[in-house]
């Protein structure tokens, strides 16, 4: 269902089932068919999804592999509240091809390395985004890849390799997520932080941080419904 130009052509593929822990269970698969924990994009887009199809309310909770997620409706708009983020590394090397990179890390559902860039239009987003997320530090399970320009005390700038898709994606919000929290650590920027994705698209992302740990995050922006239809099984042939 994911494939482009032979079928509808997706980054992921969701799917709503029941849950007897929150209004609904949530699963995503990559365009490789691998299952990830969490995808924030995603997310926004099931809540809506499922107000829309009247399983849930404006409010409501989802049951995912990363924990149970909360969300509330603002017309088009989605605001989630994502899981406790883990594991947080500050500026690290990264040794790609003989040359160091310094990075950050952290795991907003999914793991995310982020590189702060001055010129993120020319990044070798592709290339650099490939050999990081199969880097042997990051096994076995690998990582994403974003690369960051910081844009304003509370604006970023945002393009990402997807780990699952296995390119360069137009959003990712999980991404958006990790180099907004991790700007705000290293204090670049202050919540509430608008991403601008390469897809044109501005997420805002909403945190605390008291120096060791971050709560109350929040990842916000609009899930649009661009078609409903029905896939024939030739389709997958």
């Amino acid at each position: 269902m994911c494939r482009r130009r032979f079928s509808v052509g997706a980054d992921g593929l969701i799917l709503i089932e029941n849950s007897d822990k929150a209004n609904f269970k949530w699963r995503y698969f990559n365009a490789d068919g691998s299952e990830a924990d969490m995808c924030g994009n995603g997310s926004r887009c099931a809540a809506r999804f499922a107000y829309v199809n009247k399983i849930a309310g404006k409010q409501m909770s989802f049951d995912t592999k990363a924990g149970i997620i909360k969300a509330e409706l603002k017309g088009k708009s989605v605001k989630v509240q994502l899981t406790q983020p883990r594991d947080l590394r500050l500026d690290f090397n990264v040794p790609l091809e003989g040359a160091n990179h310094q990075a950050c890390s952290l795991n907003t559902g999914v793991p995310h390395v982020v590189y702060f860039v001055k010129d993120i239009e020319n990044a070798d987003v592709f290339n650099t985004g490939r050999r990081t997320r199969n880097h042997e530090l990051f096994q076995p399970a690998g990582t994403n890849a974003n690369f960051v320009k910081v844009a304003g005390t509370h604006k970023l700038k945002i393009r990402t390799y997807e780990r699952g898709v296995e390119d360069e994606t137009l959003a990712c919000g999980t991404g958006s997520v990790a180099a907004a929290l991790i700007a705000g650590a290293k204090g670049l920027v202050a919540s509430p932080v608008s991403v601008l994705t390469k897809g044109g698209m501005t997420l805002k992302v909403y945190f605390d941080w008291d120096g060791k740990e971050f709560s109350n995050v929040f990842l916000e922006g609009e899930a649009r419904i661009i078609y409903t239809g029905k896939i024939c099984k030739e389709a997958w042939m």
